[in-house]
Formats: structure tokens, sequence, C-alpha cells
């Protein structure tokens, strides 16, 4: 499947060139409005996922909200299990929260996101979600649809 064949509701967008050494695998950003609150669009081919990573802010600022829009993906915030995401799974991530997220395996994924106005906003990348790591989720995911 290419960038053409995936069908969504907003554009995908150019190649994430910019945050590509934060992205295992290829994502797209299309941003869909900007001002105080920029929305943009992500799409991730079959396996792509971002880094662990932290948003950051006060008064307010720094939550993040993924609005599922098109394909299957994967959210997980550090400790918890991860929550699958489809078409309409929405996700509110407090700020300071670890996390990542990115596509199934056998999925592209696309997901609406923004970060909440407020003081002192900034993103802090960590780690790349390792292969074993993503390859657990992978192997859950068969054991349960057995």
């Amino acid at each position: 499947m290419t960038t053409n064949e995936f069908d969504q509701i907003f554009p995908i967008g150019p190649a994430n060139d910019a945050y590509a050494q934060y992205f295992t695998g290829q994502s797209y950003n299309a941003l869909l409005t900007d001002g105080p609150v920029p929305v943009s669009n992500i799409t991730f081919e079959p396996c792509c996922r971002n880094n662990w990573h932290i948003h950051h802010g006060t008064n307010g600022g720094g939550d993040q909200i993924l609005m599922c829009t098109a394909g299957s993906g994967w959210y997980q915030a550090a400790g918890e299990e991860p929550v699958s995401m489809v078409p309409g799974t929405v996700i509110r991530v407090p700020a300071g929260t670890a996390r990542w997220h990115g596509a199934k395996a056998d999925s592209w994924f696309s997901h609406v996101a923004f970060i909440t106005p407020g003081d002192n906003v900034s993103n802090e990348w960590l780690g790349p979600v390792t292969d074993e790591e993503y390859d657990r989720l992978l192997a859950s995911e068969k054991g349960n649809n057995a």
C-alpha cells in the first residue's frame, strides 16, 4: 500500500523529515491549522512509531490530545498497558507523561494531534521503542486473536 492508497479524511502531508530522528520507520505530517493551537495529522506507515517522549507544560499546557482518524495503531504510557487505537479512539495524555504511539505492524495509522496551550510548553524526546518492546505487542495481539 502507498500513501495514495491509504484512505483517510485528512491529507497525509509530506514526509516528516524534521522529526525523522525521533521515529522508527516513515511518518508524514500535515499541518491542518496553525496559530496558538496547531493541529496536525500525523500518518505512520506500518510498524512506524515515535520514540518515547514527554510533553511538558504548566497552567493547563502540555496535555496532548490524540484522535485516531484512520487505520490502526498503538498508544502506550510508561508503566501502563498499550491501548489499541482505531478510528474514533481519543486519548488525552496529561503533561509530564512518558509515552509513545505508532502504527500496528499490519496497518497504516493516522491520528490528529494537538497540545493544549499554557506556559512552559516543551517536548522532551527519549529513547526509541525497541524492536523487542514492539514485537511483544505484536505477539500479544496475535495471542488475543487466536
